[in-house]
């Protein structure tokens, strides 16, 4: 046998390990959505609550104030990256066994790629198109994960 054909037969056995020792599982859209919706009263609320009554007077404050909601949704998407950087899950998709990775490594993701995630989320959010694609996708992407270039997938490790 040739050096040359010796050295594809060594290559392919290798790819086909590596991609044997990656399963991987999408999560479902619904198990997404009740993660975000535990996120929510787990920390932006309590974010919310604390800027209304703590830093400002009251609600009334808070309505008439434009920087008190911007505030929030701020501290919640750096609190949101430091999660997702370090972890690799929030505490809603810890309680539903998802994690966001990369979609080639399947590793964790830069603080910056998971704050760029997430305020890509909020434009998907603001247009709601972005949002109906998971249910078109075999990988179960939504807009802002492909323009993250991550994926949402189960924790196997539990």
């Amino acid at each position: 046998m040739r050096f040359r054909n010796l050295k594809k037969n060594i290559d392919t056995k290798d790819k086909k390990l590596k991609d044997e020792q990656v399963k991987v599982y999408y999560a479902r859209f619904t198990d997404r959505i009740k993660a975000f919706i535990t996120d929510m009263f787990m920390i932006y609320i309590p974010i919310l609550y604390i800027i209304t009554y703590v830093v400002l007077d009251g609600k009334d404050d808070f309505q008439s104030s434009q920087w008190a909601p911007l505030m929030g949704v701020t501290l919640y998407g750096f609190i949101y990256a430091i999660l997702v950087s370090k972890l690799s899950q929030t505490p809603g998709k810890k309680a539903y066994v998802i994690k966001i990775v990369d979609d080639s490594s399947y590793e964790n993701i830069s603080f910056f790629r998971a704050l760029w995630r997430f305020i890509a989320f909020l434009i998907t959010a603001t247009t709601l198109i972005g949002l109906f694609i998971p249910f078109y996708r075999k990988d179960k992407k939504a807009l802002h994960d492909i323009l993250a270039s991550t994926v949402v997938i189960i924790d196997k490790q539990v």
